[in-house]
């Protein structure tokens, strides 16, 4: 009896294999399977395009270090203004360029309390994010023959910053040496640094900075 039992399950399966209803749901599987591999694909290409892009960038960015001729401040928080700001006053008589940061009135005022020239100090609102944050004012830094410059931004966003400025200072020649803000947060998640990473790649490559994917993304 149990091997009657089992013989008529075997059938049973069998017969559903063989349905239209089983060939829907094998139909469905592989459709699934074409899908998962098209974007795995898909990941692919856009991995070996950003190794390639930052790669490019890499070495325009890399073999003659320079003095830095200015200092870029990736805005975000008043402490990056007030550090910046002492900054300045062990490398006199260097721009200052700063994206995105706190109101102007009070960014001014920092800046003047720590007797920086007026004339010195570039403050720049057209960012949104941190991939804005150098791809709204490369080719400004450019258009004044900046080609190396100090990046300041908080130890815990650097990563993220060094990933895009290889690739969006890079790709206009412009070498950076970094100068971290000390905090007590921790890092940023490696993926933010590889998806933004990716983001200037596209930037490099389209004049696209992506928000849209971002917004999806997050």
């Amino acid at each position: 009896m149990p091997e009657q039992h089992l013989s008529r399950q075997t059938a049973s399966r069998q017969t559903a294999s063989g349905s239209p209803l089983g060939e829907l749901r094998v139909l469905k599987q592989k459709q699934k399977i074409k899908q998962k591999r098209r974007r795995q694909l898909k990941l692919r290409r856009v991995a070996v395009a950003a190794l390639l892009g930052g790669g490019l960038a890499y070495f325009q960015f890399k073999p003659l270090p320079k003095s830095p001729e200015a200092v870029l401040v990736l805005g975000g928080e008043p402490s990056r203004e007030q550090f910046a700001a002492e900054f300045a006053k062990q490398h006199p008589g260097l721009p200052i360029w700063v994206s995105g940061g706190s109101n102007p009135e009070y960014a001014e005022w920092v800046f003047r309390q720590s007797g920086v020239s007026e004339g010195l100090i570039h403050l720049d609102y057209d960012a949104v994010d941190t991939l804005t944050n150098f791809t709204t004012i490369v080719d400004k830094l450019r258009s004044q023959n900046i080609r190396s410059v100090y990046l300041i931004t908080s130890d815990y966003h650097m990563r993220r910053a060094q990933v895009i400025g290889q690739v969006v200072l890079g790709s206009r020649g412009i070498q950076f040496q970094t100068v971290s803000i000390p905090t007590r947060k921790p890092s940023e998640p490696f993926e933010k640094a590889v998806f933004d990473g990716l983001r200037a790649v596209v930037w490099v490559t389209t004049g696209e900075t992506s928000l849209a994917l971002k917004q999806e993304f997050q």
